[in-house]
């Protein structure tokens, strides 16, 4: 059965495609323009309760926060496609920490950043210079802290590609872009290394090719 996503433009939607198309699992992208208050229709409300997206819907079974939709297909999917869970349960347990250190560390920062440099004007609010700049500073200590990990490791959980880096992949590709931070990644050796091999993988490349961010 095709897995349907909603809301294909947006960065949390972007990681779980990568992840569908990494394990080979078809899937269907549902538009969703929250300019015009789709994501506060009632039919999409009973799929999502928040208003927000990702949403999966894989028959009648209804997932809607993205880290867990990775972490159910790359589950599911596990004997096909890329291993993003890793081989031992050593293993899983560093993919699990990375993903974890990507919720609670990475994503505040950068998602800030995200919101005030990208969506501000757009949705109504001014932008704030002194949140961007003390997100700034916050993210370069994370960074700092992923350059001593990846200089041990060729991946966040290890010498294998897994859900740990796929996870990083929508915000940091905002971060390079238009946001115009790219020199937080670049100044880091090994950061920049991993950017470059995670950000090229042909999953990633298709999202960026078929799906448009929301400018």
């Amino acid at each position: 059965m095709v897995v349907k996503v909603y809301g294909p433009a947006f960065a949390c939607p972007k990681r779980v495609l990568a992840c569908l198309i990494e394990k080979e699992v078809e899937f269907e992208a549902v538009p969703l323009d929250f300019l015009k208050g789709e994501h506060k229709d009632p039919e999409f409300l009973k799929l999502q309760p928040f208003g927000t997206v990702p949403v999966t819907q894989d028959g009648d079974y209804v997932l809607y926060e993205s880290r867990a939709i990775m972490r159910y297909y790359a589950e599911k999917y596990k004997s096909q496609g890329t291993d993003l869970l890793g081989k031992t349960i050593e293993e899983r347990g560093q993919v699990e920490n990375w993903v974890e250190v990507e919720a609670h560390n990475f994503n505040p920062p950068i998602f800030n950043l995200t919101l005030h440099v990208m969506f501000s004007s757009k949705l109504g609010f001014p932008r704030d210079e002194n949140v961007i700049k003390e997100s700034e500073e916050k993210l370069g200590k994370v960074l700092d802290i992923y350059e001593e990990r990846l200089s041990k490791s060729k991946y966040l959980a290890g010498d294998f590609f897994s859900l740990a880096d796929l996870t990083h992949l929508p915000f940091t590709q905002y971060l390079v872009g238009p946001i115009g931070k790219e020199h937080m990644i670049t100044s880091r050796k090994h950061v920049n290394a991993w950017w470059n091999d995670i950000s090229n993988r042909p999953s990633w490349q298709k999202v960026l090719q078929l799906y448009d961010a929301p400018l």
